[in-house]
């Protein structure tokens, strides 16, 4: 049952993402690429007052990396920096090493990806679209 919910979110971010578009008065723009598999994405953020006030993403990849940089955005538009940043540590954690049902939680449908880090060779596009996040907001 857990799979066949994991799939449906997936394909639905992936076959029909609501975020992934050009943003023309974006702030902040990064390129985010794996090497390792070819996943490719602009991630495009609008900010004003430190409040995340829109956001998208281009580029192409795996049905993984499209979804989840899909849903992060779902998550993080209307949020700050800091909360943004917060949310993006809490999720790289679930992938690389667990956390607590309380984190998950937070994480809301981004949890669904938790299964991923029993899929070394995902992991690196999962986590492609929260990584650029996290270089875009270093400086």
């Amino acid at each position: 049952m857990a799979d066949t919910f994991y799939n449906e979110i997936i394909n639905e971010h992936n076959l029909n993402p609501y975020h992934k578009h050009s943003l023309k008065d974006a702030n902040f723009s990064l390129e985010g690429v794996n090497p390792s598999c070819g996943d490719d994405i602009v991630l495009n953020l609008k900010v004003e007052d430190g409040v995340i006030t829109d956001g998208a993403y281009e580029g192409d990849g795996c049905a993984i990396s499209q979804a989840s940089a899909d849903i992060m955005l779902d998550l993080i538009i209307g949020r700050t920096k800091e909360e943004a940043l917060h949310l993006s540590d809490i999720f790289m954690r679930m992938i690389k090493s667990g956390i607590t049902d309380e984190e998950k939680e937070e994480l809301e449908e981004a949890g669904i990806l938790e299964s991923i880090s029993h899929m070394p060779a995902r992991v690196k596009c999962a986590v492609l679209g929260w990584r650029t996040l996290n270089e875009m907001f270093e400086d």
